[in-house]
């Protein structure tokens, strides 16, 4: 079973699997181990990962990148309009009539509109085949990184399109989580329980974003304390601000606009990046160089590192990432001086400014013990492996924080008394919890994030939830509702289950099914409005790896009166009510579970299954294009190589008319190759190979046969002349073979006779045929008449002499000693004679020969 972990990166991804007792970083088919998140569409397939970025400047129309940050947002959405300025300028992004994100691409000889999360699938897709090829096995059970920063809309789009590409998503693994996962692992020397943890803040410089959070390790465990986000500062920033530097700087030097133009942005960019990790390993100024860049000019500037960040320091790039690596120190309440190291990674950590701000405000040089760019990946397989139970994973506890605070209203009200703050923010996940109502009838919930201010997305709703089924007392009073919330390893919030407690009249003296549930809390008089939490700590639930889980459940009340009282009053009334010893009547509780309807901002479900057939029709469609192709290429390569070797190595093999005959085939084959073959069916081109295979195999064939045969040939001889040095041997008494009889050696004389004839005969026949005329004798037909000589000479050349027994006289010493040990001192003579030596332990004074 695979264990994977896959690093799902706005630009570029990486893939770690668990095997061999370690954590590897798996290569694509380029031996590239970082796979770029671009996606390509052709006239007939799709392309991603490194082919779509090889292609991303001359199809730029078709091509697509950074679609990671669209996920689970509207077109409306404040952020996604700003990605289409700086990320999609060369695309046409439409809004479809839910107001969803659609681009548009030219495939399959039409106009197609996809959705991110059908884009993001196809990424998925190819992970997943890069992955497969690799382990060679099949990949279903993943973990796959996000940012910390994400919504609960933005992770259920994640898991739809991991659903889409056939995945099974373990968890969804926040990406400064999975880096503090691989640092606890890499560090073997993490303090014992006993003795003080020890934080490490963890800085993630993505090219797209920058997350910083604080860590809390022990031997064993990680507890991520809280967590620090700019969900809009990364290496893209600082490149974009180059690319704007130039771009006005080639607008009055060169007087061209390259802003206007997609594909002169596109390569300006690329140039801008290049420049960017040049100048953080070089303080000297760099060159710019662009041959053609836009109308035929070529276009050259420069710039040092200083300038660089200079530029960056005025657009107030260092400023927002000073902030945001202070805030998290308030956020967690740790002094400086409790922080024991800071750790480093991502793609733009690289730069100087960046590491320079990590001195500054934590006191202490950037640690970069880990691979800036595959440490997510690894700490994803980790996790993978620990959820999975194929795997044996030292045992490591991780607990993560809810980044914002969540809070349920119900009633369809939003006011302060209608509503409870159920998680706050920086609070342990997973984790469950059991609220309490008192109703008569279905109601609904709905649940918010409590401070949109802090939350990167314009609706603060998450879902709502109605509950139904529910019915009053026989009685007339409300019904106590139980319901449990959870957030779960995933991150997104949920209402797993809801149960009812009905009172019931027994009969039955025996004990009542549950125990009784006390609450800690006075029912209020107004129980129909009343909402209370059942737990006052918070009790961590089991997690979705199957560990064990610490939540108590829920009990049934079962007294005579229903109250709200403690747990000692309760226990003393139950005494006095077992010293009276009266049969009467008991009241029991019983459970009933409620149906929830839940409704989330993400794809309906039946929507869902249209997609993962589309998704099923698309990868079909490229297995059937690559076999085209493919069959077209072994067409392409015949002509090629044919037409080279039959007038080099294959000219004397073939007759004068059947070279001109075939090289006339194979012109005309590369002229329809390139017009009417150009788009045809695979089987076309299958057909189209055999025919001149049918005149070029013939010739290959007379050409690999002289190839093989002399050394057959030769083979056969030396076997001949192995057995006949037997049969000399043999003859004249060699001590070596003197056990083999004359039968034997003769069928061996008369094997070898046989197929020196046979030798002979066809050595002569072979060369009197010219090098242009087929073989009389194939090398395979004398492979056969070497391995009959085998068959029949082998086994008695090898036969192995018999066993010698030893002299008479010794076995009758033998028999002698065994007689002394077991008393029998009686032996027959050993000439034959019937006299009989008296009884003697002695040894004999001589042997008689």
């Amino acid at each position: 079973m695979s264990v994977v972990g896959i690093d799902f990166g706005t630009y570029s991804c990486y893939i770690g699997a668990a095997r061999a007792g370690g954590i590897e970083t798996i290569a694509n088919e380029y031996s590239d181990r970082c796979t770029p998140s671009y996606i390509s569409f052709n006239e007939k397939s799709r392309c991603m990962g490194v082919a779509a970025k090889q292609q991303s400047v001359m199809k730029f129309k078709n091509t697509i990148s950074g679609i990671k940050r669209l996920m689970g947002r509207k077109y409306a959405d404040r952020l996604v309009q700003s990605e289409l300025k700086i990320q999609f300028p060369q695309n046409e992004i439409v809004e479809d009539s839910n107001g969803n994100i659609l681009i548009k691409v030219d495939y399959l000889g039409e106009n197609q509109k996809f959705s991110p999360e059908q884009l993001t699938t196809m990424l998925f897709t190819k992970l997943k085949l890069t992955a497969e090829a690799a382990l060679k096995t099949k990949v279903v059970d993943v973990v796959i990184s996000v940012p910390s920063y994400c919504t609960d809309v933005e992770r259920r789009a994640f898991l739809d399109s991991c659903q889409m590409a056939g995945l099974n998503c373990l968890r969804l693994f926040n990406d400064t989580t999975a880096i503090a996962l691989s640092y606890g692992i890499y560090k073997q020397d993490l303090p014992a329980e006993n003795e003080k943890a020890r934080n490490v803040v963890i800085v993630d410089m993505g090219y797209s974003s920058l997350q910083v959070s604080i860590c809390s390790f022990q031997k064993g465990k990680l507890k991520v304390l809280a967590t620090s986000n700019d969900h809009d500062l990364g290496g893209r920033n600082f490149d974009h601000l180059l690319l704007k530097q130039f771009a006005e700087e080639f607008k009055v030097k060169y007087k061209i606009d390259v802003m206007s133009r997609p594909k002169a942005y596109i390569r300006l960019a690329q140039e801008c990046e290049k420049l960017k990790k040049l100048m953080s390993a070089n303080t000297q100024k760099i060159p710019l160089n662009i041959e053609c860049l836009m109308d035929d000019k070529d276009v050259s500037s420069a710039m040092d590192r200083a300038t660089f960040e200079e530029l960056a320091s005025n657009a107030g790039l260092l400023t927002r990432a000073e902030n945001t690596m202070r805030a998290i120190l308030d956020y967690s309440n740790v002094k400086l001086g409790d922080i024991h190291s800071v750790e480093i990674v991502g793609g733009s950590s690289r730069l100087p400014c960046i590491k320079a701000l990590v001195t500054q405000i934590f006191g202490m040089d950037a640690s970069t013990t880990l691979n800036a760019d595959e440490a997510v990946a690894r700490g994803c397989a980790l996790q993978c492996a620990i959820l999975s139970p194929t795997f044996r994973v030292r045992d490591f506890s991780i607990t993560d924080c809810q980044p914002y605070s969540i809070t349920l209203h119900y009633t369809g009200c939003i006011e302060d008394e209608n509503s409870l703050e159920v998680f706050s923010r920086f609070h342990a996940i997973p984790f469950s919890k059991m609220l309490t109502f008192y109703r008569k009838e279905p109601f609904e919930l709905t649940a918010r994030y409590t401070h949109i201010n802090d939350v990167p997305y314009p609706s603060p709703e998450i879902g709502t939830f109605k509950v139904n089924n529910i019915v009053p007392q026989a009685n007339g009073d409300s019904c106590k509702v139980k319901l449990k919330v959870r957030i779960n390893n995933h991150g997104t919030f949920v209402i797993p289950s809801a149960s009812m407690y009905e009172k019931c009249e027994s009969e039955d003296d025996t004990k009542e099914s549950m125990d009784v549930d006390v609450d800690k809390k006075v029912e209020e008089s107004n129980s129909d409005q009343s909402m209370k939490n059942d737990t006052d700590g918070e009790t961590p639930m089991q997690t979705d790896s199957g560990q064990s889980e610490n939540e108590v459940p829920p009990k049934d009340e079962a007294t005579t009166k229903e109250t709200e009282s403690n747990t000692v009053n309760g226990n003393e009334e139950k005494k006095e009510e077992e010293k009276k010893n009266i049969k009467k009547a008991k009241k029991t509780t019983r459970s009933i579970d409620l149906p929830i309807e839940s409704r989330f901002n993400q794809i309906p479900k039946q929507q869902l299954n249209l997609l993962i057939e589309k998704e099923n029709q698309l990868i079909m469609q490229d297995k059937l294009e690559k076999e085209r192709l493919d069959s077209k290429n072994a067409v392409e390569e015949y002509v090629y190589d044919m037409r080279d070797k039959i007038s080099g190595q294959y000219e004397q093999y073939a007759k004068e008319d059947d070279r001109n005959t075939l090289t006339l085939r194979l012109e005309d084959t590369e002229n329809w190759l390139y017009e009417d073959g150009e788009d045809v069916n695979k089987q076309v081109y299958i057909d189209k190979l055999k025919e001149i295979k049918n005149l070029g195999d013939p010739i290959v064939h007379r050409y690999q046969e002289a190839q093989v045969r002399p050394a057959v040939f030769e083979e056969l001889a030396k076997t001949i002349f192995h057995y006949r040095k037997f049969l000399d041997a043999w003859a004249n008494k060699d001590e070596k073979y003197n056990h083999i009889e004359k039968v034997d050696a003769d069928k061996v004389d008369k094997c070898c006779k046989e197929k020196m004839e046979w030798y002979e005969k066809h050595l002569n026949l072979q060369n009197q045929k010219a090098l242009h005329e087929d073989p009389p004798i194939l090398s395979s037909e004398i492979n056969d008449q070497r391995k009959g000589l085998d068959a029949v000479c082998k086994s008695i050349v090898n036969k192995s002499k018999p066993k010698v027994e030893p002299p008479k006289e010794e076995k009758k010493e033998e028999k002698k000693e065994e007689g002394k040990a077991g008393g029998d001192s009686k032996e027959a003579p050993v000439d034959g004679t019937s006299d009989v030596k008296p009884e003697t332990n002695s040894t004999p004074d001589m042997d008689i020969d």
